[in-house]
């Protein structure tokens, strides 16, 4: 009967969200806000139908959230459309790799003083927190390939790449409580999970996009061959990238990121400029005409949107299942007396902290720079860093504080975020005719 009951709620669900998308973009509301409400009324707070345990189920919320995150980064990753020498790459490398780590620092000195935890929690904290979200911030990211907006492609770039590079320090603070092998001095760590993780996931996943994406361009242009199935394509080339860069000992997420990255780049080599309207159309109709997949001119930018279309329908999915969870795990047991004051400091000070000293003397306007302070947006990512830690033998107790403040910070950011995006953005559009960029 509950089996049932079960069809009836995603079923419903679904076809709700389908009828009333339009709706939602004038409103100040978000899906996510929507699944997160879903969610709770069917948790402990509501119905009861929903009853996970976080940390006793930790492995099965690794496995969910780590696929609709590797989703995301590849989408992410396909809507990053300038070549590796633009100019426009500094902000969104500065905010994932600067700004990350002034967030991390600052959280752990939060958690180590005023928290009380041992340093490595308080590291693996500022790492659980420190990424933006690539799912859940979908709203402020490229609506396409040939978006210029710098507000945008700096938010997505952000999500792209910080959700591998916290890896290290999620590492780090598993390494100081005595979970994971950090080397003398730190030299294990630094050679390892900093250089080598880091430096061998992009290599990986930038070769084997690029080696794909050329190897099916190539057949369709000259052959009219491996026409079709990009569905296929896009699922084949996360699993490969990912699985490639685990085995290797490298992180997968940012392995599947520069696969996104490097089809994107060897579709914008190709065709050398933005997507044509009938490519675009095409496309999105899924219409798999063999006269546009293998077109000399066309077959590039028909064989990305293609890739990128299905793409973005997953991550909807994956958004649905997560967020719906995420709001049924919320409970009083999970709701700490010090999340008051810490989710303030977190969203109010240290984002806009580490933001401004990332982009210090940058480029961007002072209505960009506000906006990216905002838009720190937590969500799947930290869910499953929390979740890889607690399969990694963090203790119990350990466990519950850390869950209890990541599950208040995403419920806090979910809401915030969704109910301010759209007057927010709208307000930024009017601005973007009075500032550069």
């Amino acid at each position: 009967m509950i089996f049932n009951l079960w069809f009836l709620i995603i079923g419903g669900l679904l076809v709700i969200m389908a009828l009333t998308a339009s709706v939602l973009k004038r409103l100040p509301l978000s899906t996510s806000m929507l699944y997160l409400l879903v969610g709770f009324g069917l948790g402990p707070f509501g119905y009861g139908l929903i009853r996970m345990d976080p940390v006793a189920q930790a492995s099965l919320i690794e496995r969910l959230t780590e696929v609709a995150v590797i989703i995301s980064l590849f989408t992410a990753g396909l809507k990053l459309s300038p070549l590796l020498h633009d100019a426009r790459w500094r902000l969104p490398l500065r905010l994932a790799f600067l700004s990350m780590s002034v967030t991390i620092a600052l959280v752990a000195v939060a958690g180590y003083y005023l928290l009380h935890l041992p340093l490595g929690a308080a590291i693996l904290l500022g790492a659980i927190l420190a990424p933006t979200d690539p799912v859940l911030a979908s709203d402020v990211q490229l609506e396409n390939p040939d978006d210029r907006d710098r507000l945008r492609f700096s938010l997505t770039g952000e999500a792209g790449f910080n959700d591998g590079t916290a890896f290290p320090f999620v590492m780090l603070g598993l390494g100081l409580l005595g979970l994971h092998s950090l080397g003398p001095g730190l030299t294990r760590w630094l050679a390892v999970d900093v250089a080598w993780a880091i430096i061998g996931g992009l290599g990986i996943g930038g070769l084997l996009g690029t080696l794909i994406g050329t190897l099916v361009l190539y057949l369709r242009r000259e052959h009219k061959e491996a026409v079709g199935l990009d569905d296929f394509l896009a699922l084949g080339l996360i699993g490969l990238s990912y699985g490639a860069a685990l085995l290797l000992h490298t992180y997968g997420f940012l392995a599947v990121f520069a696969a996104g990255l490097a089809l994107r780049r060897v579709e914008r080599k190709a065709s050398g400029g933005d997507t044509p309207t009938d490519v675009e159309q095409a496309a999105a109709a899924a219409d798999e005409s063999e006269e546009i997949a293998t077109h000399p001119e066309k077959a590039p930018a028909y064989m990305a949107q293609a890739v990128l279309g299905f793409n973005e329908q997953l991550e909807r999915i994956g958004e649905v299942s997560v967020v719906v969870l995420i709001g049924g795990m919320l409970s009083t047991r999970y709701l700490p007396i010090e999340a008051y004051w810490f989710v303030p400091l977190l969203f109010l000070i240290i984002r806009p902290i580490s933001v401004g000293l990332g982009l210090w003397k940058s480029r961007s306007s002072r209505p960009q720079r506000w906006l990216i302070s905002w838009f720190g947006i937590r969500g799947i990512g930290s869910l499953y860093y929390l979740a890889y830690a607690i399969t990694h033998g963090l203790p119990r107790p350990l466990a519950e504080r850390l869950t209890a403040l990541t599950l208040t910070v995403i419920a806090v950011s979910v809401v915030l975020h969704g109910t301010s995006v759209t007057p927010l953005m709208n307000w930024y559009g009017k601005t973007k005719g009075r500032t550069p960029g």
